[in-house]
């Protein structure tokens, strides 16, 4: 991956593949609500696609320079399995481990290369894994560690 819109492609195939996954996860789950959760997973990967399609469009620009909160809550989970049954914590935790992969993934890629657009565009696709995962981790404060 060399250019921007290599780049962007790439990025816009991981927003789908992480959208099959939860639609997948989804069918096998065994309660409605849990299969729910995890199809409102796979519309925010969804939403997602689109905002880089319009960045490779034009139509959007990311925003490097815009700062993340970290909760850092995910660094202190195991990984889990996906299973027919997965309970919402755990599904919690697969997506927060996803969205801090993709961001470290565009991280270590931007700090590889000078200045430039495509070095703009990785912080920006980091900054907007970044936003994913700080979702998931809000979520996972809100409903299971106020919970326990």
């Amino acid at each position: 991956m060399n250019t921007v819109d290599e780049i962007l492609d790439y990025a816009i195939d991981q927003e789908q593949q992480a959208a099959d996954f939860y639609e997948d996860v989804a069918q096998r789950a065994e309660t409605a609500g849990m299969k729910k959760i995890l199809l409102d997973f796979s519309e925010e990967e969804k939403r997602h696609k689109k905002i880089l399609q319009t960045v490779k469009t034009g139509e959007h620009e990311l925003t490097p320079e815009q700062e993340i909160l970290d909760l850092k809550i995910s660094d202190y989970l195991v990984e889990v399995e996906v299973s027919d049954n997965i309970s919402y914590q755990d599904a919690l935790i697969v997506a927060m481990k996803r969205e801090r992969a993709a961001y470290e993934l565009y991280s270590d890629m931007a700090a590889k290369i000078p200045e430039s657009h495509l070095k703009e565009v990785l912080t920006g696709l980091a900054k907007e894994e970044a936003k994913h995962k700080l979702f998931f981790e809000a979520e996972y404060d809100e409903h299971v560690l106020t919970d326990n």
